[in-house]
C-alpha cells in the first residue's frame, strides 16, 4: 500500500490527501483507502497533482464510473468527456458563475452523480472559493416533528426550476433534446454506502413538492435550505494550484463563491461519477 497523510480539515467534513501522484499506478489497497476515506470525509481534497485531462479522467475513475455532463459542449478542446467550469460565459449580458448558491448536481436526473470533482488550472489571486455543507449533520439535527414530517415527501427536480434563485448557461438544442426526464426524488435519503440519512435539497431544480401547493412547497424548502446552510455544517475550501478536489453529492451541498476580480479567470477541469436512484 502506498503511503500518503490523510489529514481531516473540520470535525465533520473534508480530509487532506497528502503524498500521492495519482498520475502513477495506484494499488488497490489504497484506492479502498481512499474509497473509504471518500465516504467517511464527503470532501477529498488532493494536493499537488500534474494533471492534463486525460491523467485527471484517470484519477477520478478510482472512485466510480464516469457520468457525461448535460452541457456536452462544455469540454476541454480536444477531449470531449472532460468537461469544465469557467467564470467566462454571459447569458443575456449576465457573467454565469457555475455553481454560486448552494446545490448538489443534475439532481434533474433518475440516477443523480454520486460525486463531482474538480481540479484546479487557473485560479483568481483571491477568493473563489467553494463552500460545503453536511447534509447528514443537518438531518441529525433537525426537530423530530420536522423529521417525521419530511421522511416520507418527495420533490421533483427539473432541468431548470422556475423557482431557482439563478439563471444557467446557454445549453445547446442538441444538449436540450438529451435531457433526461425529471427525476421525483426523496427531500430525505439514505447514503448506500455509510447507512446515514441526509437531506437532499437543490432549490435550482426543484420544482415542486409531490401532494403540496407551491407555496407551502417553497416555504419549506427555504427554511431546510435555511438550516443546512448554517455555518457549523461547512467546510470552505480555499483553491491551491495543484488541488484536485471531490464530493459525494449525496451528503453534501455545495456552492461556488464569486468574490473575486472577473478580471481574473477562474477554470477548473470537472467530471462526475454515475450514482444510484436515491432512497
Amino acid at each position: 500500500m502506498a503511503s500518503f497523510t490523510l489529514t481531516p480539515l473540520t470535525d465533520h467534513t473534508g480530509a487532506e490527501v497528502v503524498g500521492l501522484d495519482f498520475r502513477q499506478r495506484i494499488d488497490a489497497d489504497t484506492r479502498a483507502s481512499l474509497n473509504e476515506a471518500f465516504v467517511e470525509h464527503h470532501v477529498l481534497v488532493m494536493r499537488d497533482q500534474r494533471f492534463l485531462p486525460d491523467d485527471f479522467k484517470s484519477a477520478v475513475q478510482l472512485f466510480g464510473e464516469l457520468q457525461p455532463h448535460d452541457k456536452e459542449e462544455h469540454h476541454v478542446p480536444g477531449h470531449p468527456d472532460v468537461s469544465y467550469v469557467s467564470n467566462d460565459e454571459f447569458v443575456n449580458g449576465r457573467r454565469i458563475i457555475p455553481g454560486e448558491t448552494f446545490h448538489t448536481d443534475h439532481s434533474n436526473h433518475p440516477c443523480p452523480p454520486k460525486a463531482t470533482t474538480l481540479f484546479a488550472i487557473e485560479l483568481p489571486s483571491s477568493g473563489g472559493d467553494t463552500q460545503y455543507v453536511n447534509m447528514h449533520d443537518a438531518y441529525d439535527d433537525l426537530p423530530e416533528s420536522t423529521k417525521q414530517k419530511i421522511d416520507r415527501l418527495k420533490a421533483v427536480h427539473a432541468y431548470l426550476s422556475k423557482y431557482s434563485p439563478r439563471p444557467l448557461g446557454h445549453l445547446s438544442e442538441e444538449s436540450r433534446r438529451n435531457l433526461p426526464p425529471s427525476g421525483v426524488h426523496p427531500l430525505v435519503r439514505t447514503h448506500p454506502e455509510n447507512g446515514r440519512k441526509a437531506l437532499f435539497l437543490n432549490p435550482v431544480r426543484i420544482e415542486s413538492i409531490v401532494g403540496m401547493d407551491d407555496a407551502d412547497a417553497l416555504k419549506l424548502i427555504d427554511e431546510l435550505m435555511a438550516h443546512a446552510t448554517q455555518k457549523k455544517y461547512e467546510y470552505r475550501h480555499k483553491w491551491r494550484h495543484g488541488d484536485w478536489v471531490l464530493w459525494d453529492n449525496r451528503s453534501v451541498m455545495h456552492q461556488a463563491n464569486p468574490d473575486y476580480d472577473m478580471n481574473e479567470r477562474r477554470y477548473l477541469y470537472r467530471l462526475m461519477l454515475k450514482g444510484e436512484v436515491p432512497a
